[in-house]
């Protein structure tokens, strides 16, 4: 009898109950536990099982590439990020809202690791998304013009809950492209959540996409919703020496500007 029930858990899939079963069983049989007692030991098996299978899918399919998370990100190293601002978008509020998170900064300042850090935090509690240089994505968006696949492909890519689109700078695009990606963020716009990371302010935006009425409708719909996190600190690829050198120049600086009071008599 036990191993039929092995085996129609196997042809079940049913692996987290294939596992429990025989240790279930003995239990049953050494303390006398009830059917119902065996039955919700089972199923909580089970679920526990297709929850871990399914969140090592979500993060397989995520495509990061580093493994960052916010408990780990060197924060007392960039003193350009507000780590209470950034413990607050882990709440993901901003994803059950469909708003969008745009970190702007130099190359190594961490915008990418935060970008990461919130993409999994939203991973592990349930949501789906997914990782895209934005070199990479335009291509593969590119792309689907020629085999006809391109509608497929965004609708994909709006099944997202989350989608980073990491390093927007200065891309060589063609017109197909740029109307592409509008096209993306109009169909994102409202209904699901984009972090994009940049090292441009939105200013430079009109010099990358070239068509002034495109990225004013661009912005207004990234924007319109949106946290904007301008990071002004050190490369994290800098020796911490060298970091430590330009926070303690940044505190003399600061200090020195402060003006002496009236001493106290």
């Amino acid at each position: 009898m036990r191993e039929r029930i092995k085996a129609l858990l196997d042809n079940l899939r049913l692996r987290g109950m294939a596992e429990r079963i025989e240790e279930s069983l003995n239990d049953a049989e050494k303390h006398g536990k009830s059917v119902s007692d065996i039955l919700v030991e089972l199923l909580e098996a089970e679920y526990r099982d297709q929850q871990e299978r399914n969140l090592a899918n979500r993060i397989k399919n995520a495509k990061l590439p580093w493994s960052w998370t916010l408990d780990t990100f060197p924060f007392k190293r960039q003193p350009g990020i507000n780590k209470t601002q950034i413990m607050g978008l882990a709440n993901l509020t901003f994803i059950e809202r469909s708003e969008n998170v745009i970190l702007i900064g130099k190359p190594g300042a961490g915008k990418s690791g935060i970008a990461m850090g919130l993409l999994r935090a939203a991973l592990l509690n349930g949501y789906r998304g997914k990782f895209y240089n934005a070199q990479d994505l335009l291509n593969e968006l590119y792309a689907s013009l020629a085999d006809r696949t391109t509608s497929r492909l965004l609708i994909s890519l709006c099944n997202y809950d989350v989608i980073i689109i990491d390093e927007l700078g200065y891309l060589t695009l063609t017109s197909e492209q740029i109307n592409i990606f509008f096209k993306l963020i109009d169909m994102r716009y409202q209904k699901k959540s984009t972090i994009i990371t940049t090292n441009l302010n939105f200013e430079a935006w009109y010099d990358v996409f070239k068509h002034k009425e495109l990225v004013d409708a661009m912005l207004d719909r990234i924007k319109h919703h949106c946290t904007v996190i301008n990071i002004n600190g050190p490369s994290l690829r800098e020796p911490q020496s060298t970091i430590d050198s330009i926070k303690s120049k940044k505190a003399i600086k600061q200090h020195a500007a402060i003006k002496p009071g009236k001493p106290n008599k």
